[in-house]
This record gives structure tokens, C-alpha cells and sequence, in this order.
């Protein structure tokens, strides 16, 4: 069985809308599958990455055409991942891109950006977050023509201290999230290759020793915050040919969302799974898919048709035998 599992940035996920903490989820739903696709948001904890064996990491850009049968991805490790930082270079990037080199064993480089990507943090009218990115287009030019398999993003990500202090504090909605995804979105549509972000700290964090939601710790006990892309990346597929949309037999959701994944799945034949027990901002329901309580009831339906059975099989009461009658 081949598996996508998504949540969606920003909209406020119990589980996997905060920092990294849907790679337990991950890591069961890998274990029932024979591939597991995810985005960067399921796995991604600053500098903590739990992405099972048989994963692939793709950025959202791709996995919404991957997903439309708009391209195919084609699996692999990438040889290089380029490494765009705004200016100065700090040491502690350095020391983080060079720990990669060292433990993860793929060729990392670092280039500074001509112009600096601003990436500005908010909340939409619905309290989902989003935000403003600008520098965008002069990061595409710069890199279009270099030799890389792959671009990871390390900037700062402006934010309003007492907007981030709240979170920590009170939990809710993830606040740098939206706008991350935003920019990859837009990068990733124009090179064509994976792209991930992570925020470089600001001092909005620095001085921060609060116990937290253990959901959240991720974020308070790492430094430099770009570890989790870079191992992430060395495992996205680049677009070619490989996997098509049709070799894919379950998209597994949290519970409410609904958008173009959850539809062009469904258009593709492709079974969607909601997990009640991870509940959004959104409410949005749909009677054509599977309703799983929690993530290990998805796993299990997942398990149950992979060995050949109904799950309706291994519940009780089982219900009774349909019988067509001749009507002759």
C-alpha cells in the first residue's frame, strides 16, 4: 500500500500543527505501508526529523501536482541541496550545514542572497496563519542556473514578539507555519525542484525557558532550526518519471480540512481517510470518505486492506450477509 499523509500548515492541527509532532504518526502509518509520502509539515521539528525509512519528503507545491496527475515523481536521494541564507552568513549555519555533511553524508552548500527573502508573519481573518514574502523573485533568479538538486531556505521570519510569546504560552495556531508554506509554494513553482523553509532564529526564542506543550518543545530546544529540511531533502523526489497519482491508495488527512488535495485525490481514485481525532480550525465534512477515529484506526484500515480483509470484518456486530434476489 502506497500512503500519502498531509496536514496542512496553519489551520491549528491537535496533531502535527506545531513542530514536528505528527512524525509518530508518521512512523506508524510507514510501518503499515509500502511507501509513505509526506510533506515537510507532517515531519519537520526544527532540528529534529523522525521521517520513517520508506518515506519521501515533498513540498507542497509538488505534492498538490503530484497528487492532480499534473507530473509524476521520480524517487532518489538528491546530490545537492543548496543552502539560501540571507546576509551574513552566520558560524552557527555554517556549523549546522557542516554537521549534515558530516552525519546525513550529502553535498550541502551555502549561498548568500543578493537581495534579502522577508518573510513577515500573521493571521488571516479566519485565524489561519499566513503572511507576506517578498524577495522572492530575485532568490529564483539567483539560483535558476546553479548545479542542485534541491534548495533549502534558512531565513528569519518577522513576527510580532508578544504574537510568538502567546503561542508558546497558550498554544493555538502555529503563527510562522503559513507564511513558510507560502514561500516554498511560490519558489518551488518557479525552479522546478523541492524546496523547503526553516525560520533562523531572531532572539524571539532565545531567551525563552518556559516548560511548554511538549507538542511545541521542538522549537525551544533547537538552535539553529534547519537540520530537519536538510535531512528531509536529501530524501524529495525530483519531477520526472516513477510514481504517478495511480500507484497511490490512501491520502490520510486530519479531520475538517477539505481542499484541492482531499478532491483530486478522491478524482483519482484514490481513498481518503479523515482522523477525527485530528481536529483543525476547519470543520468541513464529506460522507464519500473513511472516517478513522485516530491515527491508529487509520493504521489499521490501511493494515486490513493491505491483508485482503473488510475492515467491517474485524468489528462487532458483524452485519449480515447481502442477498440479491432474482426478481424473475
Amino acid at each position: 500500500m502506497n500512503v500519502i499523509m498531509i496536514v496542512p500548515t496553519g489551520i491549528g492541527a491537535e496533531i502535527g500543527g506545531h513542530a514536528g509532532d505528527a512524525n509518530p504518526a508518521a512512523k506508524l502509518l510507514g510501518a503499515v505501508s509500502d511507501l509513505l509520502i509526506v510533506h515537510p509539515n507532517v515531519v519537520n521539528a526544527s532540528d529534529i526529523n523522525e521521517m520513517p525509512a520508506n518515506a519521501l519528503y515533498v513540498d507542497g507545491y509538488m505534492l498538490d501536482g503530484f497528487i492532480a496527475g499534473e507530473i509524476d515523481l521520480k524517487p532518489g536521494y538528491n546530490r545537492k541541496i543548496l543552502v539560501a541564507v540571507n546576509h551574513p552568513v552566520t558560524n552557527q549555519t555554517v556549523n549546522a550545514v557542516s554537521a549534515a555533511r558530516a552525519t546525513i553524508g550529502a553535498d550541502y552548500e551555502i549561498i548568500e542572497l543578493n537581495t534579502p527573502l522577508r518573510m513577515i508573519a500573521e493571521y488571516d481573518d479566519d485565524g489561519s496563519a499566513t503572511g507576506d514574502v517578498s524577495g522572492w523573485e530575485e532568490l529564483v533568479d539567483q539560483v535558476r542556473d546553479l548545479d542542485f538538486d534541491a534548495l533549502a531556505i534558512a531565513t528569519q521570519i518577522e513576527i510580532d514578539k508578544s504574537v510568538a510569546m502567546k503561542y508558546l504560552s497558550d498554544g493555538g495556531v502555529n503563527p510562522w507555519g503559513g507564511v513558510e508554506a507560502k514561500a516554498s509554494r511560490l519558489i518551488s513553482a518557479e525552479i522546478p525542484k523541492p524546496v523547503a523553509h526553516a525560520p533562523i532564529e531572531t532572539g524571539t526564542l532565545g531567551d525563552y525557558r518556559e516548560i511548554v506543550d511538549p507538542r511545541v518543545a521542538a522549537e525551544i530546544v533547537s538552535e539553529c532550526y534547519i537540520h530537519c529540511l536538510l535531512k528531509g531533502l536529501h530524501r524529495a523526489p525530483q519531477i520526472g518519471p516513477g510514481l504517478s497519482n495511480s500507484d497511490i491508495d490512501f491520502l490520510v488527512s486530519p479531520d475538517g480540512c477539505w481542499g484541492f488535495p482531499h478532491r483530486n485525490a478522491l478524482a483519482a481514485g484514490i481513498e481518503v481517510i479523515m482522523v477525527k481525532e485530528n481536529k483543525t480550525i476547519y470543520d468541513e465534512r464529506h460522507s464519500f470518505t473513511t472516517v478513522a477515529e485516530n491515527y491508529l484506526e487509520a493504521a489499521g484500515i490501511i493494515a486490513a486492506r493491505n491483508a485482503g480483509i473488510m475492515p467491517s470484518s474485524v468489528r462487532r456486530p458483524l452485519p449480515k450477509t447481502t442477498i440479491h434476489f432474482n426478481n424473475d
